[in-house]
């Protein structure tokens, strides 16, 4: 982790299965993972202490076009202005 200007920058690492259908954030290689929780479509490995390492997604597909239509949605009163 990085710190500039009062500013904690992470570096996070993304990638979709597309047979799995599972979008997975990569919050730190260097953290080794003990243990996760389900809730939902997400999974999250904790390290063994109890910080989040690597956040999963299920059914991103799914995911990502109902959150298309929630910004398409809010972004149409911007686009009327």
């Amino acid at each position: 982790m990085q710190i500039s200007n009062g500013v904690k920058k992470t570096n996070v690492h993304l990638k979709y299965d597309p047979e799995a259908d599972v979008l997975s954030w990569e919050i730190s290689k260097s953290m080794p993972i003990d243990y996760a929780s389900e809730m939902g479509n997400v999974v999250i490995h904790f390290t063994k202490n109890h910080l989040p390492a690597l956040v999963e997604l299920l059914e991103a597909s799914q995911f990502l076009k109902q959150s298309e239509k929630v910004v398409a949605k809010a972004r149409q009163p911007l686009l009327a202005q």
